[in-house]
């Protein structure tokens, strides 16, 4: 990825990634951020703007295809991924009482977020709160590994590599450990 970051039209390729990974594609779109951001750090903040919004476009597309045609497309791409017992949780989590937050955590973590997606129109979640959700969760990771991307350099494009996924389940652990906290104290 680091030769189409280094490419004139990097940041439509990025906003391509980002569009597609939401709802169909499967290489996440961090793959082609980091490299930018490391090799035009000026532009990171923009790369990660560009990356968000193609992402909750992507994400509409998800949720459309989950709302309105599960059974003929939606299926096939849980069935593509072999995602089917994944979908069953997502769903789960969806009808129980934190769905809403589920997706906060898939928009930011590794949980495959086109699965999210989708799940998330078949279960008609509303469409404003999964639009707003979804832009904290997204914006939230792709401007962080914009930041550490700029601020650290090719430093920290090899942690981001090696160790973000582990970062992000652990975020997720402790947002969790937090709730149960605050339930168990009221």
């Amino acid at each position: 990825m680091e030769a189409a970051a280094a490419k004139p039209g990097a940041l439509w390729t990025l906003f391509g990634i980002a569009f597609a990974e939401s709802s169909v594609f499967p290489i996440p779109p961090d793959a082609m951020l980091v490299p930018l951001a490391v090799l035009h750090r000026q532009k990171a903040f923009l790369a990660a703007a560009i990356c968000t919004v193609g992402s909750i476009l992507g994400a509409l597309l998800g949720y459309a295809l989950g709302y309105g045609f599960m059974d003929v497309i939606g299926w096939r791409i849980v069935q593509l991924y072999n995602a089917q017992e994944a979908w069953q949780q997502v769903v789960r989590l969806y009808r129980g009482e934190f769905g809403m937050w589920f997706l906060v955590a898939a928009a930011f973590t590794p949980i495959p977020y086109k699965i999210a997606t989708l799940a998330a129109g078949a279960v008609a979640l509303p469409l404003l709160p999964f639009i707003v959700l979804s832009l904290i969760g997204r914006g939230a990771r792709f401007f962080l590994v914009a930041a550490l991307a700029w601020a650290f350099g090719a430093m920290m494009q090899r942690w981001i590599e090696q160790y973000f996924d582990r970062f992000a389940l652990a975020f997720v652990g402790l947002l969790v450990l937090g709730f149960v906290a605050l339930r168990w104290l009221t």
